[in-house]
This record gives structure tokens, C-alpha cells and sequence, in this order.
């Protein structure tokens, strides 16, 4: 019977779609998480009675015909980039990006990485860098006798020297945005990485045309929304038992079967 195989497509998309919600409520306070969300395609139709088909020789036609699907694939699992809500933590290295763009990150391996996760701390020579270490770029940074630091937001990082009237200004933050941001490629810890889907990075300064701002002493919130991802889980649920009692009904029907042929 088909229903059997088109039942089992049915629970192993709807056990995906319960690993990509499950991720999502796991990441709901992770700084700057983008949801991803499930899409599934059905599979091809098995034509029993093609439409458009001749039905006499009088000319008549096939108005339907008559179609089998046999079950359902999953198409993608995309990433939604929304903005995230913002929240003050007080910390002076602490960035949030309002608007489009990304931060540049140089990776050890020379490569360049990107995130909007802006918890950003000085290194020992006084550099901004990530959690672990990596080197904001362009690199900026901050001397020794500095009593302040002030990062507006057109990304200009302007620090006051001990001493001195005039604020210094050390550094320029820029930001990158693409043309599909859903296409690039995650490397785990906030980190993304370009891609061919995501094309080549446009690299400007903060607050210009098509580029956000940056907030200092703020940081970007996960956008996952919890009763929504709550709600999305429970019909998954439903739809992987509706699959389950598809199967069991299907084998029932099957053991009726064998029993009439004895």
C-alpha cells in the first residue's frame, strides 16, 4: 500500500520540523539568533489517468485526471533574519546593529567571518575583539590611558585620554551586508560565513545608505518567539501522530486483507 511509505515521509518531515523548532526555543537567549523555520515540498504524482488524455473517439478529454502523491520532502530549511529586539547591558564594548549589516570577524585562519552577535572585549594589547579572541575588523585599538570610550552611532570609536581636553578618535567600525543574508553559511558561534547563495559582501560605514546603526551598551536579542514556536511545535506533534495512526490504520487494513485470502 502506498499510504504506508507516504505516511513515513510524513513522520520523517515532521520529526525535522520538530529538530529545527527545538533548536530555535534552545537558542531563544542566544545573543542575536535568527529562527530558522522548515519548508517541505510534496513529492512527485503518480499519473493512474493523465489530465488532458483522450476519453473517446469523439475527441473528448481527460477534464482531472487522476493523480497519486506519494508523499512529502523537505525543500529547505531557511533562516529568518528579522531584527531582534535590543537590550542595555551597560557594557562599553557591548554593540548592537539597528538596521541591516553585519560585523566583520578575521578568523584565525585568515578568513573572514561575520556576526551580529556584538559582545565584544579588549585583548591584552587592547584590541576589540569577540568572546574568543578573534579581531573585530578593521582592527581597532584602545590605549592604555584611556578613561573613557564612546562608539556613536556612525561607528567612529572616540576615546578620552587621561590628561586631555578633546576626545581621540582611534578607529572606524564598519559593517557588511549581502544581498541574500539568508544564504550565508553558519559556522556555529554566531559566526557566519559567505557563500555563492549569499554573494560577495558590500562593506560601508554605519548609518549610510542600506546600512544600520550601531548602539552602544546594547545588545541584540534572539527574535524567536516563544508562543509562536510553542504553538508550531504542538502542531508538528500532531501532524507526526496523525502520520503514526496513518501507518497503524494501513497495516490494519493490511491484516484484513491476508485474512480474507486464507
Amino acid at each position: 500500500m502506498r499510504a504506508l511509505g507516504i505516511a513515513a515521509t510524513g513522520m520523517l518531515a515532521q520529526q525535522l520540523n520538530v529538530d529545527v523548532i527545538s533548536n530555535n526555543i534552545a537558542n531563544m537567549t542566544t545573543t542575536a539568533f535568527k529562527r530558522q523555520r522548515a519548508e517541505f515540498q510534496d513529492l512527485l504524482y503518480q499519473d493512474m489517468e493523465r489530465a488532458g488524455a483522450a476519453s473517446s473517439d469523439a475527441g473528448t478529454i481527460v477534464p482531472a485526471g487522476i493523480q497519486i502523491g506519494v508523499g512529502v520532502k523537505t525543500a529547505s530549511v531557511y533562516r529568518i533574519t528579522d531584527q531582534g529586539g535590543l537590550e542595555a547591558t551597560g557594557n562599553t564594548y557591548d554593540m548592537a546593529i539597528q538596521g541591516e549589516g553585519y560585523f566583520r570577524i578575521l578568523l584565525p585562519s585568515g578568513e573572514e567571518a561575520y556576526t551580529r552577535a556584538g559582545s565584544f572585549q579588549l585583548s591584552p594589547s587592547g584590541e576589540i575583539v569577540t568572546q574568543d579572541g578573534f579581531t573585530v575588523i578593521p582592527s581597532v585599538t584602545i590605549p592604555q590611558d584611556a578613561t573613557s570610550v564612546t562608539i556613536n552611532p556612525s561607528g567612529e570609536v572616540e576615546v578620552q585620554i587621561d590628561g586631555q581636553v578633546n576626545l581621540q578618535t582611534v578607529g572606524q567600525l564598519d559593517l557588511a551586508i549581502f544581498f541574500n543574508e539568508g544564504g550565508l553559511q553558519p559556522l556555529g558561534d554566531s559566526l557566519y560565513k559567505e557563500s555563492t547563495a549569499s554573494g560577495a559582501p558590500t562593506i560601508g560605514v554605519p548609518g549610510s545608505t542600506g546600512f544600520g546603526t550601531l548602539r552602544q551598551g546594547y545588545l541584540e536579542m534572539s527574535n524567536v518567539n516563544a508562543v509562536q514556536e510553542i504553538t508550531q511545535l504542538i502542531s508538528a506533534q500532531r501532524a507526526y501522530e496523525m502520520c503514526s495512526k496513518t501507518i497503524t490504520a494501513a497495516d490494519e487494513m493490511m491484516s484484513v486483507t491476508n485474512q480474507l485470502g486464507r
